[in-house]
């Protein structure tokens, strides 16, 4: 008897520890889209990337680090959500475009490099990154 009341104690005593812990959950997403002209301007020419490759690397409150990959959907927009502990939540992060798997649209912009940025956003709230650009190796003659 005296063990299933140890027992008992030890089960509420843990269902109360995760009551305390509390859950976050965060989100960065953004834009991959081509400069077709290179002119720094969205115009109706250029259009967004499809599967273009994103890395996301994120260091917690407790110091962890922990690396995202994502591709960007038909839209051309990447997506990177977690949900951990409140006191492991994101603190600082990295995003840098990794690669465009489009055939001529495949030369990184030099003003899209990477982005970092402090997480300060409250749980269930997302982070918007500016898009990354990609242009053409050699603008096409009606750019001109």
């Amino acid at each position: 008897m005296a063990i299933q009341t140890q027992n008992l104690i030890k089960i509420l005593m843990l269902l109360l520890m995760i009551s305390y812990a509390t859950a976050w959950t965060g989100e960065i997403h953004g834009r991959v889209v081509c400069d077709v002209c290179g002119d720094s301007s969205l115009g109706p020419e250029d259009h967004v990337l499809h599967g273009a490759e994103v890395a996301v690397l994120c260091i917690t409150k407790s110091g962890e680090v922990v690396n995202y990959q994502a591709f960007t959907d038909s839209k051309g927009v990447y997506t990177v959500a977690e949900t951990m502990p409140e006191s492991e939540r994101w603190d600082a992060c990295l995003a840098r475009p990794i690669r465009s798997f489009h055939e001529r649209c495949n030369h990184l912009s030099d003003a899209t490099s990477g982005v970092k940025f402090t997480y300060k956003r409250p749980s269930g709230h997302s982070y918007a990154l500016r898009p990354f650009v990609y242009r053409f190796a050699s603008s096409p003659s009606y750019c001109m």
